[in-house]
């Protein structure tokens, strides 16, 4: 079978990258074009995320890919590209196509107390039960709700509110689309009639109008522009509707042939669930604040949210003589014997000042050993996600249609052996980690079968179980 080429555009809260992939009709390789930071851009006390420089980095993506093409053979040609990115944010545009201002970052406090503010138009119980989705304060929901309450020229202007992946399909396109599985994150889509529900976008005054028209992933959105043709030196190629939400993409991807286990996808957060035939909307499920979000084929990603690799990402940029290299990095986790645990889901590591401080606060508050050395920060920050870890399993197993034998950890916290190890001793169920590069194959997967190379979802995980390598970590035995 002849060899097809895919471009997946991979787009997360601190980094994003572009990669070429070639499929053979049994495996996908894949080779990362560009790579490039991401991050929170502060004016006047809001973080933002800079939409143009991400559009313009992708778009040097895509001219490196055609040369890269040409290089191959002057018959190679790029036959889809797909975009994911995380989920929540949004961006505006007014009438004639132009970006309404920058888009909010989810961490910028302008939403905190958005939830109880809310709920006083309408109640929690409420929202949970049209949405099945966890209460926080950066969904989609609030931050649209803070900003009508802040007459923010930006959203009331707004012609096209889109979600991050689909609006830079809009600028690559011209076509303004909602992909139901990002849709899916914002506490916005009601999962029993797969449209955004009226009566909650009534309630912050937005018509279900201002959204493009849904579609799911596989689905075509649009060629590129003859713009955008000119300065990349592609042709028309396809842009495919995958799963737009990064996490959904991931799930995709997840390299197993049954159903009985629990997925962590483990980057800046860490998501921990299970594939769903349906929604789970339960008083049990809205007291532990699970999220009910869109996966692929109609499935249900029932998860929670936790507070993952963030907090070492940010001690790794206070460290002063410490290790650069995150293998070396982590590897002091050996070398100290501090006890101290902490909750990553405390609201006090959601965006302070700085990382390391914040830690010693909350230890110092709950009378535990402050932490002195980079060692003693990367083991408590360690040991406590695999203690949180172990506890969201805990809930999942209570409301959850699928027994779990094995936790699959995807992402880049998957290489990290020293959490591994902790998170199998913790939870005492093997740990299955790998790959790092879920998120992409599976927007390669959604292109490829758009392009009908592969078929159901049973195939799309044979193709990810061909072309992954996973290691696995046993829990010790006490």
């Amino acid at each position: 079978m002849d060899k097809t080429y895919h471009f997946a555009i991979d787009l997360g809260a601190t980094s994003g990258r572009t990669i070429l992939a070639t499929f053979d009709g049994k495996k996908v390789e894949m080779q990362e074009i560009s790579r490039f930071k991401n991050p929170m851009i502060p004016i006047n006390g809001h973080l933002y995320w800079n939409l143009p420089g991400i559009y313009h980095e992708v778009l040097l993506g895509l001219k490196k890919c055609g040369e890269t093409l040409a290089e191959i053979s002057p018959m190679a040609r790029l036959a889809t590209i797909g975009i994911d990115t995380w989920g929540c944010d949004v961006a505006f545009f007014n009438a004639d196509g132009s970006l309404g201002g920058l888009p909010h970052c989810y961490r910028d406090s302008h939403t905190e107390g958005a939830v109880e503010r809310f709920s006083k138009k309408v109640p929690k119980e409420k929202t949970y039960a049209l949405t099945g989705i966890q209460f926080m304060d950066f969904n989609t929901l609030f931050q649209l709700d803070t900003m009508m309450s802040n007459n923010a020229d930006a959203v009331k202007k707004a012609d096209k509110i889109l979600f991050i992946p689909d609006a830079l399909a809009f600028m690559f396109t011209g076509n303004a689309v909602t992909e139901y599985t990002v849709a899916s994150t914002s506490q916005m889509l009601n999962p029993n009639t797969g449209t955004l529900d009226e009566e909650l976008l009534s309630a912050i005054g937005i018509p279900t109008n201002k959204f493009g028209k849904i579609v799911n992933p596989g689905e075509t959105i649009g060629i590129l522009s003859k713009d955008v043709q000119a300065y990349t030196g592609l042709g028309d190629v396809p842009v495919i509707a995958v799963a737009g939400h990064d996490t959904a993409s991931a799930v995709i991807a997840v390299p197993t042939p049954d159903k009985n286990y629990a997925y962590l996808s483990c980057g800046t957060w860490s998501l921990l669930g299970v594939e769903s035939e349906k929604p789970v909307i339960t008083d049990k499920s809205r007291q532990y604040n699970f999220t009910n979000e869109g996966g692929i084929d109609g499935t249900t990603r029932l998860l929670k949210n936790i507070c993952g690799l963030w907090l070492f990402e940010r001690c790794r940029d206070e460290f002063k003589d410490a290790p650069t290299d995150v293998a070396e990095l982590s590897a002091l986790y050996l070398s100290s014997q501090c006890e101290s645990i902490i909750n990553p889901d405390d609201p006090a590591f959601a965006h302070p000042e700085v990382m390391t401080r914040a830690i010693n606060s909350y230890c110092a508050q709950t009378r535990q050993e402050i932490p002195e050395t980079p060692a003693d920060y990367i083991r408590v920050i360690f040991r406590s996600l695999a203690k949180r870890y172990n506890e969201v399993l805990g809930m999942l197993r209570e409301i959850a249609p699928v027994k779990i034998d094995r936790l699959h950890v995807i992402g880049g916290g998957s290489y990290n052996k020293y959490l591994m190890q902790l998170t199998a001793d913790e939870t005492g169920i093997p740990v299955v980690a790998g790959p790092g590069e879920c998120t992409a194959l599976g927007n390669i997967l959604v292109q490829l079968r758009a392009c009908g190379r592969v078929g159901d979802l049973n195939e799309m995980r044979n193709v990810a179980i061909n072309s992954t390598e996973t290691k696995n970590y046993l829990p010790k035995q006490s």
